[in-house]
């Protein structure tokens, strides 16, 4: 095994320090950010740092990179209130991907990528069509991170669609279903493969595979 010490890290050059760094965490889910400006504009955005909070109420967090260059979605997530969540799939990648070059904010980047903009009745941000998960939120709360600068982006989940197929009866969605893709690194895309389920772990015995269509009874948050 080789080693690397913070010191070797801090020597790498730039690119190459984001690159190594960014493929530490491994798989990442892939989601597209959809926003508008307070002229309507509308923005999005691939990112890979979107993470459940709680279910009670439903929060889901996301990671800005730092604020030194501008950021239109965060900035139309601040002026609106309102943003999107839209899981990446396979039909999709090469146009979720181009949406991370930097286009002016006026440009909208459902119209430079292909992707196509689908807005629900009293909701102000745009939902990727192509997308299979699409996730309506309001934002609640905004964390500046002092150490590096970037920004926890906190909101409340008020509509979510996808297939119904791909709900399981204890309510967890089966995103493999949906063909969504994972990120790993900067630029590596992924498909995956379901390995298994296991029963709710409890102390003094070995979690039980479960049936892919039967709800764990002893599950918990």
């Amino acid at each position: 095994m080789k080693s690397w010490t913070r010191a070797d890290i801090q020597a790498m050059q730039q690119r190459y320090r984001a690159m190594f760094i960014n493929s530490l965490s491994g798989f990442k889910s892939a989601n597209l950010v959809g926003t508008t400006d307070a002229n309507g504009n509308e923005n999005l955005c691939i990112v890979s740092s979107v993470f459940h909070i709680g279910a009670d109420p439903a929060l889901m967090g996301m990671i800005t990179r730092p604020q030194s260059v501008r950021r239109d979605s965060v900035a139309n997530i601040k002026a609106t209130g309102y943003y999107t969540l839209n899981q990446v799939n396979t039909d999709i990648v090469v146009a979720a991907h181009q949406t991370s070059a930097r286009y002016e904010a006026d440009i909208s980047e459902f119209t430079e990528t292909g992707l196509t903009a689908h807005y629900e009745p009293g909701f102000v941000a745009p939902f990727v069509a192509e997308s299979q998960l699409r996730i309506g939120l309001k934002l609640v709360e905004t964390k500046l991170l002092e150490i590096n600068q970037t920004e926890l982006i906190i909101g409340e989940i008020m509509l979510v669609q996808s297939k119904e197929s791909a709900l399981e009866p204890d309510g967890s969605i089966d995103i493999e279903q949906l063909n969504s893709v994972a990120i790993s690194g900067l630029d590596r895309y992924h498909s995956t493969q379901k390995i298994t389920r296991l029963s709710y772990a409890k102390p003094h015995s070995q979690p039980e595979e479960l049936l892919f269509d039967t709800p764990d009874q002893t599950s918990q948050e």
